[in-house]
């Protein structure tokens, strides 16, 4: 007997299976506040897991959602792996602390207010003196599209050149802002790397994923000559790896694991 298998239906219900939920916004702003205090402790504990911790440097702030020229960053001289939510510190552009009652790093409060002040959709930066990001940034180019992961910063990305030191001046942040445009991330030529995110989660996953990328090329251009992915579809790769949905939802697991390894953080 002959068999006709029925055709597949693709009705809302299979869809919403293939999907992830987007997040429900938040009710209130202090809801709001929570969720990214806590997005932003986790961030520093996944960092540490990662190595990107360096002594004194590294930074990643979140813009308070009722005062949008405030934003929250970590305390200076406490480890990324012992931060958590009460640690972090309420800033406003002019480098005064609201709440908190320790320093913080100068060069993070020149690179992030000159930031927040000229990006109103960047809700969340990040930056650290990670070992790859590092190496690569000694360069002075941008990373090429040679992996499926990379392609996500294709023409998303660019250097700023040359070093000129720790970024202290007001005018070197505002330089800064002015080359990160509005991309998402940044070669900080003989300094590291930058991410920026319209949610604390896309920030994180693209600092994270990008110096996995950095660390990637370098270990391709070691063993050999490169072979780029051609630029139509290192374009059509970056439009669909590349989105700041794609970098939320690639936080999540990140989230779900530390949280259950380190539930101190959301103290």
């Amino acid at each position: 007997m002959n068999v006709i298998a029925a055709p597949l239906r693709h009705n809302d219900q299979q869809a919403r299976a293939r999907k992830l939920e987007p997040r429900r916004p938040a009710a209130s702003f202090a809801e709001e506040r929570l969720h990214r205090k806590q997005r932003l402790a986790a961030t520093f504990r996944l960092f540490a897991r990662y190595g990107f911790d360096q002594g004194l440097a590294g930074h990643v702030t979140a813009r308070d959602p009722e005062f949008p020229d405030q934003y929250w960053i970590n305390p200076l001289a406490v480890h990324f792996s012992q931060i958590r939510v009460s640690d972090l510190q309420l800033v406003d552009h002019d480098g005064a602390i609201l709440i908190g009652d320790r320093p913080i790093n100068t060069a993070g409060f020149t690179i992030h207010s000159a930031l927040h002040r000229a990006r109103p959709d960047v809700i969340a930066a990040a930056h650290t003196h990670s070992t790859y990001g590092k190496a690569f940034s000694a360069l002075g180019t941008e990373l090429l599209p040679i992996t499926q992961d990379s392609c996500a910063f294709y023409e998303d990305h660019v250097v700023f050149d040359p070093f000129s030191g720790v970024v202290l001046e007001d005018s070197e942040g505002e330089r800064l802002a002015q080359t990160l445009g509005d991309r998402k991330a940044l070669i900080l030529q003989n300094h590291g790397l930058l991410t920026v995110g319209p949610t604390v989660e896309a920030a994180a996953w693209w600092f994270i994923t990008m110096d996995n990328a950095a660390q990637t090329q370098l270990l391709a251009q070691a063993a050999g000559p490169l072979k780029p992915i051609a630029p139509d579809i290192a374009k059509l790769t970056a439009s669909q790896v590349g989105t700041h949905q794609g970098g939320y939802y690639s936080f999540q697991p990140l989230w779900d694991w530390i949280v259950a390894q380190e539930p101190d953080l959301l103290d």
